[in-house]
């Protein structure tokens, strides 16, 4: 994965299908990625797919980050669901929640985990009948991928039964030998909740089997699958009830104030105990980058500079970073890096934000890719803080032009003020292909300029948001809101009909060109 790449932005949850149940699916990936391949990109930037918590949308908040979420899993591609009769099995007001979950414009999050998890409860019934009990090749199949994936597999199936207990209820409220994981009370939860791990462990299996013809498919046809790897799990997850002295449980993560929060930020997930991590030799740091890399060709680190020094907000104390001191924070954040380039993964490091100048130092030094996303990338420090040529931007680096947290062009254009519309027009590149007026309404030449801007970027690496691909205004997510509309947009045609869409084959022919003009072309 040398060399000069372009690739696009999306949530796989927004890449619904016309077979999908109201949310895209593992393999709806498979069509998208024909898109991609005929629009010149050869890689795909997706969030988070993790196992959410119930009543949880954003993926940055996923009860697990080994996991693959069952909702994403294709029911009608389940054997096990077909051979029970399918959804023309089902009563009529079940096949209407699915349908009411597919002709919904936005994603039905609680339809759609409801509808998913009977049938896949369905599909599971009917594999322990016909196939767990007889000892079928498909049993031994299931048995050899749990003896495989025990590693991470064990506590998630046994943490989400054991949920099924207690609903509802923080683990740190379960029974006291439960709650610290009592050697014998686990080993008599196993066997009294034996079935549901089993389900567990069999949603797993089949999440995994549709991902990897997924990824194959999106190989074959030259596109890499780049995941986001989230900071740290929810605080009511099988990772932190199962190590618990690594994090610091009464500290709130967040981020210290700067130029776009007077107050900072507090996200509400656990901080980590990085004195108590290092102890163990990073060991689950290292079991995350061996997930990660077993899933995907490459890994964005979501808040990098976290994991060089971590800022927390103790209840009732004063905010603090750990480690403490500068040369531990070097020491650490470099370590940790290091283990994820022993996977051979591509790397973007997300350093967004405030972050230290030594936290960019240990990246150059390790070659290590940061974001320059167009709209902040300005000399901050000359007057008039001039926007920054795309084509001086470093080769080690990531160019965006923006992120699933920011408005898309075509709505930034319409937001920002007047200085800083006519900072964006004065840079030649955009003089040069006839954008000169600040006052210019948003249109399909500014938005065609600015991508062109983009495909020059001196950077290695481009991923275009695909609102902005198509100059839509959508937004993934809203930072600081709760609403029904973050994390829920979905393309307005299915993945499946992108190439018999006018307007995505005009999207696909103008992108291949640019990638080709700036040889960012397989």
């Amino acid at each position: 994965m040398t060399g000069r790449h372009a690739g696009v932005q999306l949530p796989l949850f927004s890449a619904r299908s016309t077979s999908s149940w109201g949310i895209g699916e593992l393999p709806d990936l498979e069509p998208l990625a024909d898109w991609l391949a005929a629009a010149g990109f050869d890689r795909l930037l997706l969030l988070p797919i993790g196992t959410m918590g119930a009543g949880e949308t954003s993926p940055y908040s996923a009860a697990s980050t080994m996991a693959i979420d069952p909702f994403y899993i294709a029911i009608d591609r389940v054997e096990d669901f077909v051979r029970a009769g399918g959804l023309d099995a089902w009563p009529a007001h079940a096949r209407e929640h699915v349908e009411a979950a597919r002709r919904s414009r936005r994603i039905a999050y609680d339809a759609v985990r409801g509808a998913k998890h009977a049938a896949l409860d369905l599909a599971f019934a009917r594999f322990l009948a016909e196939e767990w009990g007889h000892l079928t090749t498909r049993a031994a199949d299931l048995a050899a991928f749990i003896a495989r994936e025990r590693w991470w597999l064990d506590d998630y199936a046994l943490f989400q039964a054991l949920e099924g207990m207690w609903p509802g209820v923080s683990w740190r409220d379960w029974p006291a030998p439960v709650r610290d994981r009592d050697a014998q009370t686990l080993d008599e939860g196993r066997r009294h909740l034996w079935r549901e791990i089993l389900k567990q462990q069999y949603w797993q299996w089949i999440a995994d089997a549709q991902w990897q013809g997924c990824h194959r498919a999106a190989r074959a046809r030259g596109v890499s699958l780049i995941g986001d790897l989230p900071f740290v799990a929810s605080q009511q997850s099988a990772e932190v009830w199962a190590r618990p002295h690594e994090f610091l449980l009464d500290v709130s993560l967040g981020v210290p104030p700067d130029a776009f929060s007077a107050t900072g930020q507090d996200w509400g997930l656990p901080t980590y105990n990085w004195q108590a991590i290092a102890a163990t030799d990073y060991a689950w740091i290292r079991q995350r980058a061996r997930r990660m890399a077993a899933l995907y060709d490459g890994v964005r680190i979501d808040h990098l500079v976290g994991f060089f020094r971590t800022y927390g907000r103790p209840r009732g104390g004063a905010p603090f970073f750990n480690p403490a001191h500068e040369r531990q924070q070097i020491a650490q954040g470099e370590a940790i890096l290091r283990i994820f380039l022993e996977t051979r993964s591509a790397l973007v490091g997300e350093d967004l934000g405030v972050v230290p100048d030594f936290v960019r130092a240990v990246m150059a030094h390790l070659d290590v890719p940061g974001c320059k996303v167009l709209r902040w990338e300005r000399a901050w420090d000359l007057p008039g803080q001039p926007f920054i040529e795309t084509a001086e931007y470093p080769p080690v680096s990531a160019a965006l032009t923006g992120t699933h947290d920011t408005e898309p062009l075509a709505l930034w254009w319409e937001v920002i003020d007047a200085e800083e519309r006519e900072a964006l027009t004065a840079l030649p590149a955009l003089r040069a292909r006839g954008i000169r007026d600040p006052t210019l309404p948003w249109n399909d030449a500014l938005r065609d300029a600015m991508l062109e801007i983009a495909y020059t970027a001196g950077s290695r690496d481009l991923f275009l948001p695909l609102q902005d691909v198509f100059g839509w205004r959508d937004r993934i997510n809203t930072p600081g809101t709760v609403r029904p509309e973050n994390w829920s947009w979905t393309l307005p045609w299915p993945v499946d009909r992108l190439n018999s869409v006018t307007e995505a084959l005009e999207r696909a022919e103008f992108c291949r060109t640019l990638s080709g003009a700036t040889g960012r072309r397989r």
